[in-house]
């Protein structure tokens, strides 16, 4: 065997191959495992390697092999504990597969999500996972020609790509059905954004299960929203200002019932025992909220998990069928029985 280099150097290929007394190229199929190698060349780059401490460039073997082993993951806010979920299940669904996840946020803004999955293509990524977002189907299906795509909260079917959402309008008919058996039948509604597909299917399952129950439906008791904190607290400043009788909120998300809830206790208002309260998500603070919180749980880590398998398989040009996660309703004690 040749004269080792010292220790301090930044031991490369042609270093182990040097050392070892064979090419290069014997070394790289054998670090690639894609052709057979003697077994005296083989006991004698493992002992080189190992007196080296080489440690191969895994990032350039895999580009050279047309992958990067990565899989992009677009969010849309790295603070928020609903997507934190979701990112959870995506990072334990890749684990043991070889892949490791890239995460990067768009921010609930379409020009730049593109931005980011253009940085992400750029970056040789094998996949790529949609958390929800502005971008229009017809831009992510034109994506999915330069990279497979699995996607959350659109419905989509493409050669190279998949997209899925909950039954958010069933999730909304079970919220408020449970509040009108429990005695409900002044019932508000505080919105999300206004072109937010899952919003407007929880309105529409608000309107349905009043229409249902022969409700009449008060457009003064159904406010704007826009998912945040801030807009359950102003929500609920209106409605109380319009004058208005209601018993019950039922608040698009989670975060929108934590500001109703602030809203309700500066102004001296009680839950369950004046107002009773019910949200959608169940965040993991939902049930230490004063008092926990009912909600409709989202089982979104579960959901991360089905975009992270269905994903892997996609790049391995596997079937991926996905077992899509359902909604249910989760009874705390915001709400209490009227009448």
């Amino acid at each position: 065997m040749k004269k080792e280099p010292s220790s301090s150097a930044m031991v490369t290929v042609h270093e182990v191959a040097r050392v070892a007394g064979v090419s290069a190229a014997t070394v790289s199929r054998f670090l690639n495992g894609t052709a057979r190698v003697s077994e005296d060349k083989r006991q004698a780059i493992e002992s080189v390697i190992s007196k080296l401490n080489y440690k191969p460039n895994v990032l350039a073997q895999n580009l050279k092999m047309g992958s990067s082993r990565t899989v992009g993951v677009l969010t849309q806010s790295l603070m928020s504990g609903y997507f934190a979920d979701a990112l959870a299940g995506v990072d334990e669904a890749l684990q043991g597969t070889g892949y490791a996840p890239l995460i990067v946020s768009g921010h609930w803004h379409a020009d730049e999500e593109a931005e980011r999955i253009e940085l992400l293509i750029a970056r040789r990524v094998d996949g790529l996972v949609i958390l929800s977002g502005k971008l229009k189907d017809a831009q992510i299906l034109k994506l999915s020609q330069r990279v497979p795509i699995v996607a959350f909260g659109r419905e989509l079917q493409g050669p190279r790509a998949y997209g899925f959402c909950l039954d958010n309008y069933w999730g909304a008919c079970e919220a408020v059905e449970h509040l009108i058996v429990q005695g409900h039948r002044n019932i508000a509604f505080i919105g999300g954004p206004s072109d937010h597909t899952d919003a407007l299917a929880r309105l529409a399952g608000y309107r349905d299960t009043l229409a249902k129950h022969r409700i009449k439906e008060k457009q003064q008791l159904i406010v704007a929203g826009d998912f945040q904190e801030s807009s359950g607290l102003l929500a609920v400043e209106r409605l109380l200002e319009s004058g208005q009788r209601f018993s019950a909120i039922f608040c698009a998300n989670d975060l929108t019932a934590y500001g109703a809830r602030l809203a309700l206790y500066r102004r001296g208002i009680r839950v369950p025992e004046d107002i009773s309260l019910i949200g959608f998500d169940d965040l993991h603070s939902s049930m230490y909220t004063t008092p926990p919180l009912t909600t409709v749980r989202q089982p979104l880590f579960d959901v991360g998990k089905s975009l992270g398998r269905a994903i892997v398989k996609m790049i391995g040009n596997e079937a991926h069928d996905v077992d899509v996660p359902q909604l249910n309703l989760v009874v705390r004690e915001s709400v209490r029985r009227v009448g």
